[in-house]
């Protein structure tokens, strides 16, 4: 039975962990990254999730010059871009990016342009044809400003827009934006959201006919 149902004009949607389960990559690449530097793995994995890695890293390590995160960062970056192993789609997916695929919708993702391609790709997901990926942003969630960015590239009032994340540094950047964030996955349960789902299955889409989109959720 649908619990709650929230109407949009735009929806806007993370990728790592909303769309695409890329953990096992995140963690490889993390977790090597913490050893070198001789931190928690673990407290890593928790900063790093949602943000782009130059903000990682300065959350990390404050101290560090920014001009070397930055550097570091696209090391890593290329790093990733290669490591597809493992990449599947979130639990709906697809379906859910077929129903949306004429209505309103973005990308808006802390990845870059590239790695959010080999992701998508490796996932067997379709790309939106809109996208606010790192390059378009001068900075990284918790900051609002990719969805901001999202909401207008769509035409859509922020407040018109739904975000899908399951991030805390995502859902902190939606909520801060105006907007109410579907949290997607188990990470995303202790954030806040405003309505929480397992995954994208518990998500049902209908076109109004005002042209506003209709979401639904099961319990």
């Amino acid at each position: 039975m649908p619990q709650q149902s929230i109407t949009a004009g735009g929806l806007l949607l993370d990728m790592d962990g909303t769309l695409v389960n890329s953990d096992a990559a995140v963690a490889r690449i993390w977790r090597g990254w913490a050893a070198e530097k001789g931190l928690d793995p673990d407290e890593v994995l928790r900063v790093a999730h949602g943000r782009q890695g130059h903000a990682t890293m300065a959350a990390l390590l404050p101290e560090r010059p920014m001009e070397e995160n930055l550097a570091e960062n696209r090391a890593l970056l290329a790093k990733e871009t290669l490591d597809t192993e493992g990449i599947v789609p979130v639990g709906g997916a697809a379906a859910f990016l077929a129903a949306i695929e004429r209505l309103p919708h973005a990308l808006v993702t802390s990845a870059d342009t590239g790695l959010a391609t080999a992701r998508m790709r490796a996932a067997g997901l379709r790309m939106p044809e809109v996208r606010i990926t790192s390059e378009c942003v001068s900075a990284s969630k918790p900051d609002p400003e990719g969805f901001l960015k999202g909401a207008a590239e769509l035409g859509v009032p922020a407040g018109g827009c739904v975000v899908f994340e399951d991030s805390g540094a995502g859902i902190a950047a939606g909520l801060a934006a105006g907007m109410p964030v579907v949290g997607i996955g188990p990470r995303a349960a202790e954030y806040g959201p405003t309505v929480h789902v397992p995954d994208l299955r518990s998500v049902h889409v209908a076109a109004l006919d005002d042209g506003q989109i209709q979401l639904t959720f099961d319990s």
